[in-house]
């Protein structure tokens, strides 16, 4: 009976929040619906067996998980199938897997594990960042920025679980703003016109800036209580776009309003809350900096996401987690969740033993 002991509080927020997310893709396309909900069950079963299996053995099998995640991207970037003018998908016949949402959750385990064995030495930060920067300069290739940024966010939040003093932020703060320029013409004419569309939507209202005009039109329009599930003119007349991905937050916030927002808000609120209270208690270093990098990813995709549908910051492709529409992003949060929901569970162990 032991093995079906479930953490309650993050499996409610996951359930909660797949359910508006399935109501609402469901509303527009069962198809889809049907089809994000096979995920989540595969998903949900990845979930249960890392909640109920010790993170703790995790450690031994860090470096070859680090090893097939880099070998996969390679592969993706040689033989991955193409969609919009971006190779981020490996087809498996009936479905495609996305390698580069698999990298978070094994990302986190090697920042976690390296963090926990080295104090934040200058040598130690550089070395931390080289082992991010290759996974994250094949997705950056692909090209996926939205994840490339957000494994950069993991890193830069398990700097800080690292305990890095404020020195060091506030030089390699400055560092930052010198490599951005150099960073920036990297950018393909794309991206670029994503940033500028951002500052200035109206200059271009037929062309860079349409999605952000679309974004905050559905946003509005929801009002109080909003339209309805089916009955948001901006996404099922098709003004906006990518509305069950990137702008699934704008689409739901058309169709129930600034209640339905809030209460999506408030679930990732709690959720995030709740992860960082029991990470502040936790007495394994591992265990902290795994409850850490899930926090910072998931807290960095869901200002970011929720700010970019509102008009607040550029769009970059970032998914909201749980709910926007793709199996690997789904799958991928699940494990997360999952292993964060171990250290939880196992944390009492460890306070026992001690």
């Amino acid at each position: 009976m032991r093995f079906l002991k479930i953490n309650w509080p993050i499996t409610l927020c996951i359930s909660f929040l797949v359910s508006i997310s399935l109501l609402v893709i469901y509303s527009s396309s069962p198809e889809q619906a049907t089809l994000q909900a096979i995920y989540f069950v595969i998903g949900l079963i990845f979930y249960l067996f890392l909640a109920h299996f010790d993170y703790r053995i995790l450690k031994n099998s860090i470096t070859p998980l680090y090893i097939v995640i880099v070998m996969l991207l390679l592969f993706t970037l040689l033989l991955g199938f193409e969609s919009r003018g971006a190779i981020r998908w490996i087809p498996l016949g009936l479905f495609n897997i996305q390698p580069s949402e698999f990298a978070k959750p094994v990302l986190i385990l090697l920042l976690a594990k390296f963090w926990s064995d080295h104090a934040p030495t200058w040598k130690n930060i550089f070395t931390s960042f080289l082992w991010i920067i290759f996974p994250g300069f094949l997705i950056y290739k692909q090209p996926d920025l939205g994840t490339f940024l957000t494994i950069l966010a993991i890193w830069i939040g398990m700097l800080f679980a690292a305990r890095i003093s404020l020195k060091k932020v506030l030089i390699l703060t400055i560092i930052t703003a010198l490599v951005i320029p150099f960073v920036w013409l990297t950018f393909r004419d794309y991206q670029r016109q994503r940033i500028t569309s951002f500052l200035s939507p109206g200059s271009d209202p037929l062309g860079t800036g349409y999605n952000i005009i679309q974004s905050t039109i559905a946003v509005g329009s929801g009002q109080f209580f909003g339209r309805g599930l089916g009955r948001g003119t901006q996404s099922r007349l098709q003004f906006l776009p990518e509305f069950r991905t990137d702008f699934i937050f704008a689409s739901i916030a058309e169709e129930m309003g600034f209640l339905g927002s809030l209460l999506i808000i408030l679930i990732y609120l709690y959720l995030l809350s709740y992860c960082l209270k029991k990470a502040e208690g936790s007495a394994d270093a591992f265990g902290f900096l795994i409850l850490f990098g899930v926090i910072s990813m998931m807290f960095f995709q869901t200002v970011i996401n929720v700010g970019m549908n509102m008009g607040v910051f550029p769009i970059t492709g970032i998914t909201l987690p749980l709910i926007s529409y793709g199996g690997s992003s789904l799958i991928s949060v699940l494990i997360c969740l999952g292993i964060a929901a171990s250290v939880i569970r196992y944390k009492r162990t460890i306070d026992t033993d001690g």
